[in-house]
């Protein structure tokens, strides 16, 4: 997919991983709409995605938007489409994290991650679809996680909203290939943003001895990763060394990740005082 002269839609685009994503496009010579809630937000990012496009002519636009609410997506996705276009290219980046042990987090905190991660997905996807199928053309980009194919200590509500995504890429893919859609889904391992600073204050110190002194990955080189991931025609995208190979050793090695994960949560365990 040639990014040139073509439009972009980013959910969850005034930061983090859906900025970084933006300016990429922007750099790439597309046009670049980015969707949140905070419109101060929203605005700061603008002028950062404008100044990343190679030419003035190169359109970029805000849309203050909650992904979880179904209505307000499809009254703002129909007014954008309207004035602007339908978009040749969906990344879905929006979403939230909320880590904690299952049993001492609040069900209010499940649904709010599904709320975001996956309706959220469902909402503007689907807001979205039938313009392209209309035009016989474009690509989804979906946003899962690590903790979207393997089940990490600590992540029970954003781990299930992240397989959740993926599962719903699996079948977009199936569905959308024949009308001429190509269907990406990544798998982003930690990376250096406010919602993993966020996330330091809640993950339980079993969580916080399994990441160690590992490397988040700066949301520049995650977002590089998906658009050259989107450009190749890529359907599986894991961005980052260990992402790599995890999704390996999960898919090729079938059952084997599960004794090498028991094995790192059982030392650090231990190593928290606990027999």
């Amino acid at each position: 997919m040639d990014l040139d002269g073509k439009l972009a839609l980013v959910t969850g685009g005034s930061r983090g991983i859906g900025l970084a994503v933006s300016k990429e496009l922007a750099a790439q010579g597309a046009s670049v709409w980015i969707a949140a809630r905070d419109g101060e937000r929203l605005a700061l990012a603008r002028q950062q995605i404008e100044g990343a496009r190679r030419s003035d002519e190169q359109g970029v636009g805000t849309l203050t938007l909650d992904v979880a609410d179904a209505k307000q997506v499809a009254t703002v996705v129909d007014a954008f489409t309207t004035d602007v276009g339908a978009p040749d290219l969906l990344v879905n980046c929006a979403g939230v994290a909320h880590p904690g042990r299952f049993e001492e987090l609040d069900l209010k905190i499940f649904r709010w991650m599904m709320d975001v991660n996956y309706f959220g997905t469902v909402h503007v996807t689907k807001a979205i679809v039938p313009d392209m199928i209309a035009r016989g053309s474009g690509h989804i980009a979906n946003i899962s996680s690590i903790a979207g194919f393997l089940g990490v200590y600590g992540y029970s509500a954003y781990g299930a909203s992240k397989f959740a995504v993926a599962g719903l890429s699996d079948v977009l893919r199936a569905e959308m290939k024949p009308l001429g859609i190509g269907v990406s889904v990544v798998f982003p391992p930690d990376t250096d943003t406010e919602q993993l600073a966020y996330e330091a204050e809640f993950k339980p110190v079993v969580t916080k001895a399994l990441a160690g002194t590992a490397k988040a990955l700066s949301p520049e080189k995650v977002a590089r990763s998906i658009v050259d991931g989107v450009v190749r025609g890529r359907y599986i995208i894991t961005p980052g060394l260990e992402g790599s190979l995890f999704f390996r050793a999960q898919n090729l090695l079938g059952g084997f990740v599960y004794p090498l994960m028991d094995l790192m949560v059982s030392r650090a365990w231990k190593s928290n005082g606990h027999s």
